[in-house]
């Protein structure tokens, strides 16, 4: 996929259901590659968030609908054992639909706990362009105009030197000064699929990264601070067509311990939409 090469092939590696496990259910181990910045016994948000993008694709098909809303909620610590998804229709329309997808982990006593959820609003297509309007135009430079890096290096660069480890260690950075806040704008895409031998479509590849957007639109230092999301939400305007996710970021802080980031998104043709993340801020 890349001349980078991370230590891992794959996010996730599929296996078998476990004896007396739920049958309706896709069974996966999460790889090295998935771990979050924040902790070393949990994921990254967004492996998971691709993770059940992939399966919303699979049941959604291909029906003349694109997604234009994503919302995925961050229910709890999302594990590294086994991981299961499960897709469903929760609202089936010939113009409007709306999809949620389940992330479960097993947990020391066998069980599986819900950790997370995506839904999904998919609109069918049509002729706007008569009324098109998009707030910005595209980014200075694309990624391939720019020099490419794998991870967040502490080179004092990055908004945050997040470093190489983990999840962060498999996402290659294209950095360009950014209009929003005070931090460069980046192009991020994943180093290696979700599954090993198995091509990511640029949907996937995308919500596979955008989870970084909250840690990018700021300087604050995360020794000192956590400010972990809650959930993340999307709204496009376009569909992604490469790999590669524009992120120009900024993160709001109030004085009572939340914020929220925002970003402005780009594809490699242009704007594509906002993501919003809800922040608990709060002193390490």
């Amino acid at each position: 996929m890349s001349d980078f090469a991370p230590a891992a092939p794959s996010y996730y590696r599929p296996i078998a259901t476990p004896d007396g496990a739920d049958p309706s259910y896709d069974y996966f181990l999460p790889t090295e590659a998935t771990v979050s910045v924040w902790s070393s016994e949990i994921q990254h948000g967004g492996p998971p968030a691709g993770l059940m993008m992939r399966a919303i694709l699979r049941t959604a098909g291909d029906d003349g609908k694109v997604v234009t809303r994503v919302t995925t909620e961050i229910l709890g610590g999302m594990g590294l054992g086994v991981n299961r998804v499960r897709s469903t229709v929760l609202r089936p329309g010939k113009r409007i639909s709306q999809l949620a997808a389940d992330l479960e982990v097993q947990t020391s006593a066998g069980e599986f706990r819900l950790v997370a959820r995506t839904v999904v609003w998919r609109i069918a297509t049509g002729d706007s362009s008569p009324v098109e309007h998009l707030p910005h135009p595209p980014l200075p430079a694309g990624p391939d105009d720019l020099p490419q890096i794998l991870g967040f290096p502490e080179d004092g660069e990055d908004a945050v030197p997040w470093g190489t480890f983990g999840f962060i260690g498999t996402t290659v950075l294209a950095r360009q000064e950014g209009r929003v806040g005070e931090t460069p704008a980046v192009w991020i895409r994943p180093a290696i699929p979700l599954l090993e031998d198995e091509a990511m479509s640029p949907l996937e590849s995308v919500f596979t990264v955008l989870d970084v957007a909250n840690g990018v639109g700021t300087r604050i230092d995360p020794t000192k601070w956590s400010w972990m999301n809650v959930d993340t939400t999307v709204h496009l305007v376009a569909q992604p067509t490469s790999p590669w996710l524009g992120l120009d970021a900024d993160l709001a802080i109030g004085a009572t311990g939340y914020g929220a980031s925002f970003a402005d998104l780009y594809d490699v043709t242009g704007f594509l939409g906002r993501s919003a993340q809800t922040d608990m801020v709060a002193p390490i």
